[in-house]
């Protein structure tokens, strides 16, 4: 056979073989994500780019939903044999999830690097039961926000370190005719509105769980923070519209230049001081939320959020390589604007903290203190059950006292 046949029919071979070759199997991820705070949508999205570009055969498909939403859309997904691979879940979420067998248990693939180099408190926010159901993503607290310029032309020197002084301030601040409403909530029935009852909570030493697992909110620090929140509105310090909003609503009131102090998330720092978004850039000051004199010094809520694997994902290990990326602390540095990192070390790395000293210190100090919301798989139960009661009182249609007798007799425990 001639050395050019032999070449004819190896070429064909070949070109044969190239063509019947099955090309590379590419795995398709989905994945949920929250439409508001923390992380923007372009951030969630630049991170998952890296992720690609890094495992080329993997392709991962982003939904994003508000908040409100996040959670049944999960469940539902799950009832219905699956949909997401990768989701993201609340801080009050684990034990429900466990129960419910919604997320995949991962404490055997949390490194020794992990366990020691994320900072202790985050790890609550996936934790259940002794179990890890995936890595926190958003380590986040709520803080107060003030306009130092608006402060400063009342005579006022320094923020309030108590809630009490907060609302001297703001009457001040009202009396002298500098606005009409000083402060600004998120205490719309919602989910928002337990995290700033749990913020005052915590800094009046209340609980929201006794021993036995039964309510006690509606007694000492718990009763008080209710009718602290109840005070502000009627004497007219407090928005009234707070009543109706959300987190998105108290940042534009804020940046609107319409508020000297508002309670919010991480994310809303360097929004309120980018000069594109806001008429108050550059004048925004933020410190931990305050205490209670004779109880605590600062208060905190866990709004820390965190991504995990579903139990009816096809593709658990690169979904769980996506979660491990997504999490890991190069990329939360390179995006620690809107969402400071899990990682201790990052708190003093410059190119962290540069442009937002005052925020990581105020964080250095509340991520410390965060007050967990109950761990309970009925939580949802319960929550629902203390928004009804937090609007009853602030509209005036029932005391704090009854409001919270009746949600605790509403709450399923």
């Amino acid at each position: 056979m001639s050395h050019r046949l032999c070449s004819t029919i190896l070429g064909t071979v070949l070109a044969a073989c190239a063509f019947t070759a099955p090309a590379l199997a590419e795995t398709t991820l989905h994945a949920l994500f929250m439409a508001q705070a923390a992380y923007s949508e372009a951030d969630v999205r630049a991170m998952t780019d890296g992720f690609m570009k890094a495992h080329p055969d993997v392709k991962v498909e982003l939904e994003f939903v508000p908040y409100e939403g996040l959670h049944d859309k999960t469940v539902l997904a799950q009832g219905s044999g699956g949909g997401y691979d990768v989701v993201l879940f609340d801080v009050i979420w684990p034990a429900e999830y466990a129960k419910n067998d919604i997320l995949v248990d991962q404490t055997d693939k949390i490194t020794p690097e992990m366990k020691d180099g994320v900072l202790p408190g985050a790890w609550t926010t996936v934790e259940y039961d002794g179990k890890r159901y995936g890595m926190p993503w958003i380590l986040d607290t709520k803080y107060l926000f003030y306009n130092k310029d608006i402060l400063s032309k009342a005579g006022i020197e320094e923020p309030p370190h108590t809630w009490e002084e907060l609302a001297d301030q703001a009457k001040t601040i009202k009396d002298k005719g500098l606005l009409d409403f000083p402060i600004v909530w998120s205490w719309s029935q919602a989910e928002a509105a337990i995290c700033d009852y749990t913020t005052i909570l915590s800094a009046y030493g209340g609980s929201f769980l006794g021993k036995d697992g039964h309510p006690v909110f509606q007694t000492d620090g718990g009763l008080e923070a209710l009718q602290y929140m109840v005070s502000t509105m009627k004497s007219g310090i407090t928005n009234p519209n707070s009543k109706e909003y959300l987190e998105e609503d108290v940042r534009r009131v804020f940046e609107n230049g319409e508020a000297a102090f508002a309670l919010n998330w991480t994310y809303m720092y360097n929004l309120a001081n980018d000069a594109k978004e806001s008429k108050v850039a550059g004048k925004v000051g933020v410190v931990p939320a305050p205490g209670h004199e004779g109880a605590s010094e600062v208060s905190a809520v866990n709004g820390s959020m965190g991504l995990g694997v579903t139990t009816t994902s096809e593709h658990p290990e690169e979904a769980w390589n996506y979660v491990v990326y997504m999490t890991s602390q190069p990329v939360q540095n390179q995006y620690a604007k809107l969402s400071l990192p899990i990682w201790a070390s990052s708190y003093d790395d410059p190119a962290v903290t540069k442009g937002q000293e005052d925020l990581v210190a105020a964080a250095k100090t509340a991520l410390a203190a965060m007050f967990p919301r109950p761990t309970t798989p009925r939580y949802q139960e319960l929550s629902v059950a203390l928004q009804q009661a937090i609007q009853a009182a602030i509209l005036d249609m029932s005391s704090p006292k009854d409001a919270l007798e009746e949600a605790a007799a509403n709450s399923g425990l």
